[in-house]
């Protein structure tokens, strides 16, 4: 399980950038801040490397 920061370092994005582009949603752990599953990220970029990443736009298209 990864901070904020190291999921950010991880992945390759600026800290500022990480929460506005990357969709994975961090747990939130008992008694400690929330944390993001590698297995998630790992997923995510998987999912960017076979063009099946959802954009924003489709995002909000299925929101209605």
């Amino acid at each position: 399980m990864m901070t904020i920061k190291q999921a950010a370092d991880y992945v390759g994005l600026p800290l500022r950038r990480f929460p506005r582009i990357c969709n994975v949603r961090p747990v939130a752990l008992p008694e400690s801040e929330e944390r993001y599953d590698i297995r998630d990220l790992d997923l995510w970029l998987d999912q960017i490397k076979a063009g099946d990443a959802d954009t924003d736009t489709e995002i909000l298209e299925r929101l209605g």
